[in-house]
């Protein structure tokens, strides 16, 4: 009987996995709320249903029959499928019960704390208090034993939506009111702020047992004081990768051995100060979006092949956990980002050039010229390249190239781009 499997989310990422379980034979329906999105004319069928009503799409799995549902690369998406897959009765690695482990950020906190795991310090903040007269003698009480900086984010939100650093008290009471504005809930979150090198870190959770696919240098630039740095680009392998991944891979055994994860992607941002170890960031169960390209390129890790053989070969899938090694990359791969200010996009030839060197794999420019940038729209980015090099040297070469020409003009020539930095990691490497 041939599979018939759902694909929550059409967005370009989507496209590969679409084609890749057509080409497996497998009858392939698509659903998210974007009417455009380009997965869409790949697929079998394809529905436009916001994600977030879980209940109407948990119906059209019962109507068709679906046997298999998969998504990646987004909390929300992620969140959503679990509940679809519960609703519908289609096997899923986690139950609802477990989400609060991996989408509520406090309850993280919590249970790292609990487990005695390294996290920022933090403490939960009722929105009403920010209404109080008396609201900053009250802060300074709730946030005593609290280091500056701090970061104010909601508990409810995903891709970095709402996130502030705050050097003193009185910074943080203009930044938790902005904050609360993108939350629904009737708290934040207040943490104390790392600004240690960061990682993203892949892995699959096998019988309970998790394996590392992949760690990778998360490097970010900052634009504006009080904002939080954006990403700039993702370098695999980590150069940093024999001091984080024995502590990182025993912190994320701990995690799933208390939440009772067993099967399933497993994901996790860190940071790492030399002396001071590893510090948690933010723990999600599924893979990172615009990103998990550079396992296939870095690897020969197919994370779609990987994804739709974790629900219908697990023969195939311990084959593939078993023969990866992280240790033994084939080239040194990166995705540099680019983002930018809410203008019109009147000149990004450019950028365009940028896309044709030769050690670009895939260029992916978001806007069209006369567009106007969107925050927290469809397009996560102005532009992202998938880039190729033999080495780390010959990357950063490359990736100060980019960083020196890439120019996206408004139309009065006012820089749209911000303009993107490589940290410097020689204090770590001495």
């Amino acid at each position: 009987m041939k599979h018939r499997l759902l694909i929550l989310g059409t967005l370009g990422e989507f496209v590969q996995l679409v084609c890749k379980a057509r080409e497996k034979g497998y009858y392939t329906i698509v659903c998210d709320g974007y009417p455009d999105g380009p997965a869409r004319e790949f697929a079998d069928e394809a529905y436009q249903i916001p994600v977030t009503d879980t209940e109407k799409i948990a119906e059209l799995c019962r109507e068709k029959k679906i046997d298999g549902i998969i998504t990646s690369f987004s909390d929300l998406l992620l969140e959503c499928m679990v509940k679809i897959a519960d609703r519908a009765g289609i096997p899923c690695y986690l139950k609802p019960e477990q989400l609060p482990w991996y989408r509520d950020k406090s309850r993280t906190r919590e249970l790292l704390q609990e487990l005695g795991l390294p996290t920022p310090g933090f403490q939960k903040i009722p929105t009403a208090v920010l209404k109080d007269p008396d609201r900053k003698l009250r802060l300074k009480e709730l946030l005593k034993g609290l280091r500056y900086p701090v970061v104010s984010k909601p508990l409810d939100k995903y891709g970095s939506r709402g996130i502030y650093i705050s050097e003193n008290l009185e910074e943080l009471i203009k930044a938790a009111e902005k904050t609360a504005e993108f939350s629904d809930m009737p708290e934040i979150l207040v943490e104390e702020y790392n600004d240690g090198y960061e990682f993203n870190m892949m892995t699959w959770v096998r019988n309970g047992k998790v394996h590392v696919i992949s760690i990778a240098d998360r490097e970010k630039t900052s634009v504006a004081k009080g904002e939080i740095p954006v990403s700039t680009r993702n370098v695999y392998p980590s150069r940093l990768m024999s001091e984080v991944e024995k502590p990182a891979t025993e912190l994320l055994q701990a995690y799933v051995k208390k939440t009772g994860q067993k099967e399933g992607a497993l994901s996790m941002q860190f940071f790492w100060k030399l002396g001071e170890g590893i510090q948690v960031c933010e723990i999600a169960a599924r893979f990172f979006g615009y990103e998990h390209e550079l396992t296939d390129m870095v690897y020969g890790f197919n994370m779609e092949e990987f994804l739709l053989a974790s629900l219908y070969d697990q023969e195939k899938l311990d084959r593939i956990l078993a023969e990866h090694d992280i240790h033994k990359p084939q080239c040194c791969g990166a995705v540099i980002y680019f983002q930018g200010r809410l203008l019109t996009i009147a000149d990004q030839s450019a950028a365009v050039r940028l896309g044709q060197k030769k050690e670009v794999q895939k260029p992916w420019i978001f806007y069209e010229e006369g567009e106007t940038v969107i925050e927290h729209g469809p397009n996560p980015y102005l532009a992202l390249y998938y880039v190729k090099t033999e080495n780390r040297q010959e990357m950063d070469r490359l990736t100060q190239e980019f960083y020196r020409d890439m120019h996206i003009l408004d139309p009065s020539g006012k820089e749209v781009a911000y303009q993107n930095q490589i940290p410097d990691y020689t204090p770590a490497e001495k």
